[in-house]
């Protein structure tokens, strides 16, 4: 799962749930969670993943994961990513 997490491209996110799809385990969106929560691993882009429908969900920081995400070009409101449908990975390539 941490492989998936380390494609995702820069201003693009994705979700817990496309996570696991793209690890071959559907439904194991709580899985990634717990997963990313206890690795360790560094240079992963942990705050690209978010959860369904463009929120921002869980993240030991909300500012520094809206931060970061702003720093990659992407409209960030305070509770969720603004253009999800745009930016979510894998997809198409967003428009800008």
């Amino acid at each position: 799962m941490l492989a998936v997490v380390a494609r995702v491209p820069p201003g693009r996110v994705t979700t817990y749930g496309d996570v696991a799809v793209l690890a071959g385990r559907p439904g194991a969106a709580r899985a990634v969670g717990n997963i990313m929560a206890r690795s360790g691993r560094p240079g992963l882009p942990y705050h690209r993943v978010i959860a369904a429908g463009g929120a921002l969900g869980g993240y030991s920081d909300l500012a520094l994961k809206r931060a970061l995400l702003a720093a990659e070009g992407l409209v960030v409101g305070r509770a969720r990513v603004r253009h999800f449908a745009d930016v979510r990975w894998p997809g198409p390539k967003p428009r800008r």
